[in-house]
């Protein structure tokens, strides 16, 4: 049985290691391509893996990964696809998955309904960018009820005490977003993302997770000490941009397995 999000985290944090966590889009450039890209990430020795569920219109998301949700859904992709490939894949001994969903799309489906496809498909945990403030606390009651997590958004321009409000409804880690603004790749890592996480650290004892604009191993190194992993998004989805629905994904995945291990070797450094 593949470790849960907190078992990860903790035998990270005893071995003083970051966690590294690929992002990848469901669908792109087909499912075929989606099943192969999971095994790969997973092959590469990654510790958490964010699926994304493509969307019309995303939030916060930059360009690299706004063009790959439209290519799976000009395909047709539909949700029930992706539920039904992850689910194939479940005795694969993946590592946890953590789906990017819009809740519109959850609310479509209908909570309850949609968190048990989640369970069957081997879901770990829930990032919900537009959940509204509102329905916070209810889905996070439900997400518990049925033993997934619910990660929450922190921005870096998010009121403090906003973000203790956010924190009481969170659970698996915290996803820092690293800079203000869309996804997308950066050249160094800001101080006062290093400020916010020494203050995060304070106010909550789950992991802190960095993303938005990570990409390279030099932008581990900063965050070693205040965060406790890293996501990288648009990186890895150029890979699939690489990728042919009518070919084989094989050709591209050499290179992808080489740069999750070298940043998931970055990461993996003791602090």
């Amino acid at each position: 049985m593949s470790k849960s999000i907190a078992e990860i985290f903790d035998h990270l944090r005893a071995a003083r290691q970051l966690a590294f966590m690929p992002f990848m889009t469901a669908g792109d450039p087909d499912l075929n391509a989606t099943r192969a890209t999971l095994l790969a990430l997973a092959d590469s020795g990654v510790d958490l893996i964010e699926v994304g569920f493509p969307y019309s219109d995303p939030i916060a998301d930059g360009p690299v990964i706004q063009a790959s949700y439209t290519r799976a859904l000009d395909r047709q992709l539909r949700v029930t696809q992706i539920f039904d490939t992850l689910g194939d894949l479940k005795s694969n001994g993946l590592p946890p998955l953590i789906a990017m969903v819009s809740y519109a799309i959850i609310f479509r489906w209908g909570v309850d309904h949609f968190l048990a496809k989640c369970v069957d498909a081997g879901i770990a945990g829930l990032i919900v960018p537009d959940l509204p403030g509102a329905e916070a606390a209810d889905l996070f009651q439900q997400t518990q009820a049925k033993g997934l997590s619910l990660v929450q958004l922190i921005a870096p321009t998010t009121p403090r005490e906003r973000v203790k409000q956010i924190l009481q409804a969170c659970s698996g880690f915290v996803y820092v977003i690293a800079v203000a603004g869309t996804t997308g790749e950066r050249e160094q890592v800001a101080e006062a993302l290093l400020e916010q996480l020494r203050w995060l650290r304070e106010e909550t004892g789950l992991p802190l997770v960095v993303g938005f604009g990570i990409s390279r191993p030099e932008h581990v190194e900063p965050l070693r000490g205040l965060a406790d992993g890293v996501i990288v998004g648009s990186a890895i989805v150029r890979y699939l941009e690489k990728m042919d629905a009518a070919q084989s994904p094989e050709p591209i995945l050499p290179d992808l397995r080489e740069y999750a291990k070298l940043m998931t070797s970055a990461a993996h450094q003791p602090g």
